[in-house]
C-alpha cells in the first residue's frame, strides 16, 4: 500500500525564498504548495478538502495584509486546521512566544539563503507526528465518552426495568396481601383467620420491600427505619380492634440489601404477631421494636411487658413462627436470643452489617 506523499501549505511573501523551501522539502518526500499572503493562505487551507488537503502549515511573520500571527489566529479559527510551524526573520523571543500561546506547534527562524529549510523538514515532522497523537487522543477521549454514554444509557435502561419490575412485583404481593384479608375476614374459624392473617403478613412484609425499592433513587439498598414503620403500620391496619395501638418503633437510618431487609421485615412480622396473640391475654398492651448500630452489627430487639414464660402454650399453635423466624436468622447469619432478665419478652437479633462470608451459618435459639 503506497503511503500519501504530505503536503506543506508554505505561506511567505518572499517568492525566491518558497521556491528553496520547494525544492529542499521536496527532496525530503513532500508537496509544497505556496501562497504569497495570509488571505491566500487561509484560502487554500479552507478549499483544502476538496484539492486533496493540506497536511502542515510554515507560516512568514512579515508579509503584507495579514501579517503571520493574524493568519495564524484565522487559521486556529478552521475546523481541523493544519499543525502550523510559525517561521520568521526576526530574533524578538516575544514573538515566538506570542505564535505558540496562539496554537503554533513550533518555532524558528529563517535566513533568506534557505539554510533553515533542514530545521524547517525537522519542525514540520514534529508538528506531523504532534498532530496525529493530538487526533488519536482525542478519537481515544471521543470513543471514552461514547462508551460513558452508551453504558449510562444502558444504566438508566436497567434502572427503569428494575423500577418497573420492582412496582409490579410490589403490586402483585399487595394484591396477594388483600385478597388474604378478604379471606381471613370472611373465615368463620379463629384458626383459619389466624393462619390467613399471619400469611398476610409474612406477603406485606415481602411486598413493601419492593415498594420501598420502587420509590427509592437507590435500587441496591432498602433503608430499614423507614420499611419498619410502613411495615408495622401495615400490621396496625391488619389487626382487630386495638390491640395494636400500642405498637411502637425506634429505628436508626440504617441501609441493607433488599434480601436481607425482607428477611429482616419477616422475622418483625412473626415476633409482632407472636407478641399480639400471647403476651396480652387479657387485652393490648405495649410492643416495642427497636434497630441500632453498634460497630459493625445490628441489633434488632423486639420487646413486650406481658406474661413472658408464664404464658401458657398454645395448643393450636403449629410452631411455624418459629420456624420461620429460624430461616430468616439462618439468612442473616443471625444470633437470636431471648433476653432472661426481662420481665416480659424481649427477643435480640444481632448480625452483621455487612452479610457475611459464603459458608457462614448463623445460629437461632428462641426459648
Amino acid at each position: 500500500m503506497n503511503q500519501r506523499t504530505p503536503t506543506l501549505l508554505y505561506i511567505d511573501d518572499d517568492g525566491a525564498l518558497a521556491r528553496l523551501v520547494e525544492r529542499g522539502l521536496t527532496r525530503r518526500g513532500y508537496r509544497v504548495v505556496h501562497a504569497a499572503s495570509g488571505e491566500e493562505g487561509l484560502e487554500r487551507i479552507r478549499r483544502a478538502r476538496a484539492e486533496g488537503g493540506i497536511d502542515v502549515v510554515a507560516l512568514d511573520q512579515y508579509m503584507p495584509g495579514l501579517d503571520g500571527l493574524e493568519t495564524l489566529e484565522q487559521i486556529m479559527a478552521i475546523p481541523d486546521a493544519p499543525p502550523v510551524v510559525f517561521v520568521t526573520a526576526s530574533q524578538d523571543s516575544n514573538i515566538a512566544v506570542t505564535a505558540l500561546k496562539a496554537g503554533a506547534a513550533d518555532y524558528l527562524v529563517k535566513d533568506v539563503t534557505g539554510d533553515f529549510i533542514p530545521l524547517l523538514h525537522v519542525a514540520t515532522e514534529g508538528a506531523l507526528r504532534q498532530a496525529e497523537l493530538q487526533k488519536a487522543r482525542e478519537e481515544a477521549e471521543a470513543e471514552i465518552h461514547a462508551s460513558r454514554d452508551r453504558y449510562a444509557a444502558l444504566a438508566a435502561e436497567r434502572e427503569l426495568l428494575l423500577r418497573e419490575v420492582n412496582h409490579r412485583v410490589g403490586n402483585s404481593l399487595q394484591i396477594i396481601a388483600s385478597l388474604l384479608h378478604l379471606q381471613a375476614s370472611s373465615a368463620a374459624q379463629e384458626e383459619v383467620k389466624a393462619a390467613l392473617t399471619n400469611a398476610m403478613g409474612r406477603v406485606a412484609a415481602v411486598a413493601q420491600v419492593h415498594r420501598r425499592l420502587y420509590t427509592s433513587q437507590d435500587l441496591k439498598s432498602v433503608v430499614l427505619n423507614q420499611y419498619l414503620d410502613s411495615l408495622l403500620e401495615d400490621l396496625r391496619r391488619s389487626a382487630e380492634g386495638n390491640r395494636m395501638s400500642r405498637l411502637t418503633l425506634k429505628a436508626e437510618p440504617i441501609e441493607i440489601d433488599p434480601d436481607r431487609a425482607v428477611a429482616v421485615g419477616i422475622i418483625v412480622n412473626e415476633l409482632v404477631m407472636n407478641a399480639v396473640k400471647y403476651a396480652y391475654p387479657d387485652g393490648a398492651g405495649p410492643i416495642h421494636v427497636e434497630l441500632t448500630a453498634t460497630g459493625d452489627d445490628l441489633l434488632l430487639t423486639i420487646t413486650d411487658n406481658g406474661v413472658g414464660d408464664a404464658v401458657k402454650a398454645d395448643p393450636r399453635s403449629t410452631g411455624m413462627g418459629q420456624r420461620i423466624v429460624a430461616a430468616m436468622a439462618a439468612k442473616l447469619d443471625a444470633s437470636v436470643e431471648r433476653d432472661p432478665a426481662h420481665s416480659g419478652t424481649r427477643i435480640v437479633l444481632k448480625f452483621a452489617r455487612v452479610p457475611a462470608s459464603p459458608g457462614k451459618t448463623g445460629t437461632a435459639a428462641v426459648g
